[in-house]
């Protein structure tokens, strides 16, 4: 899958991630391979990624997500903070 978050300040491009934990609005949720098409508000908090065997995690403000055909595009107004884990 492919994960695309764009914010009015900064853009990340990630080619391969293998999930993704979103904060949704009504709870957090994950998206896996082959996911089911989808759009969803978010709510600020954590997005979670697994990609190349890390486990990366950006604090994000409130936004949108789709998924369609393993590409996920997450739309937010602002990135709070980059923390990665590995």
């Amino acid at each position: 899958m492919t994960l695309d978050i764009l914010s009015p300040e900064k853009s990340y491009h990630v080619d391969e991630v293998d999930s993704v934990t979103l904060p949704g609005t009504m709870g957090s949720f994950q998206i896996l391979k082959n996911h089911a098409p989808l759009i969803s508000s978010l709510r600020g908090g954590n997005i979670t990624f697994f990609a190349q065997g890390h486990l990366k995690t950006l604090h994000v403000e409130e936004g949108f997500v789709e998924v369609q055909n393993n590409k996920i595009t997450v739309c937010i107004d602002s990135i709070k903070k980059e923390l990665s884990k590995k």
